[in-house]
């Protein structure tokens, strides 16, 4: 039995919707007071349905339900010996708001009043949900296929999960260093291809730019002794509860070199990682205005 809970707006529908198709059984919106009573059916008389068809279940809990009353049933369903998951979605602030002013839906904790208010009081009612969380998700920065990828990789690959999402993220110094970035790394020091008439309207993402930025001794180096530091320190950001980074890895224009190296990155640390790891290039196609991410 998984809770589905977290922010208004970080994404809990598309959740529900992706783990129905993974064959959860799955409610939304069900009131607090009724999810005893359903897990002592889920584990009792349904649990015995011919085919298994409520083998699993996924709880979808928001505001609307009564957040503050949720914690005595959540607790009595551990002293009574049931077992269940909370899988939190967060996301920053700003992102919520823009996502509300969007969808010009109001919050459901402030449906007169503005969102930022709504989205306070949201976080101070979700307080011991989120501490108790089984998985935290960050979607600030996701794209749907993104989440996908994830609630297949702990629900349906039964890969291993560190309740931490890397973005891992190339840019162009010339452009500002972006303001949600954790780590920066600055690969200026490598030989710039701009300057090499056949290599200057490529980019890292290309096989000669790759070639020559990789022909160099120090960028092996600096990727094996970058890694070296992430490999001992996303472990402990994990410890502190941190579960989101970022790595920003720039050059000058943001279109050869960091792209390179950052693609080069994610490929060592995605290889048997227990982390969601993404890589994204902002400033690849600055000219074009277009930014293209994986």
């Amino acid at each position: 039995m998984v809770i589905v809970t977290g922010m208004s707006g970080a994404g809990k529908s598309s959740t529900l919707k992706m783990l129905e198709d993974l064959g959860f059984f799955c409610i939304d919106n069900l009131p607090a007071p009724l999810i005893e009573k359903f897990a002592e059916l889920f584990t009792g008389p349904l649990s015995e349905i011919p085919g298994g068809e409520l083998g699993k279940v996924a709880i979808g809990v928001d505001a609307r339900t009564g957040l503050i009353s949720l914690r005595k049933p959540l607790e009595d369903l551990k002293e009574q010996g049931i077992s269940y998951e909370i899988f939190f979605l967060d996301a920053e602030d700003s992102v919520l708001v823009k996502r509300f002013k969007e969808t010009r839906r109001a919050h459901p904790l402030a449906p007169e009043g503005r969102i930022e208010d709504g989205i306070a009081e949201e976080r101070k009612q979700l307080d011991y949900l989120r501490k108790n969380a089984t998985y935290i998700l960050d979607t600030s920065h996701m794209l749907i296929r993104d989440l996908k990828k994830e609630i297949n990789d702990i629900y349906s690959a039964n890969k291993s999960y560190g309740n931490l999402y890397v973005n891992i993220l190339s840019f162009g110094f010339k452009y500002g260093i972006p303001t949600d970035a954790d780590l920066v790394f600055d690969v200026r020091f490598l030989p710039n291809p701009y300057y090499i008439d056949e290599l200057k309207n490529d980019t890292g993402r290309d096989k000669s730019v790759h070639d020559y930025v990789m022909s160099f001794e120090e960028a092996h180096l600096f990727l094996e002794k970058l890694q070296d530091m992430l490999l001992f320190l996303i472990p402990n950001y994990v410890k502190e509860g941190k579960n989101q980074l970022v790595i920003a890895v720039g050059c000058t224009g943001g279109r050869h070199r960091s792209v390179c190296l950052a693609e080069e990155l994610y490929k060592g640390l995605s290889e048997d990682s227990e982390y969601g790891i993404r890589v994204e290039h902002r400033d690849i196609d600055k000219d074009t205005s277009r930014q293209k991410s994986r």
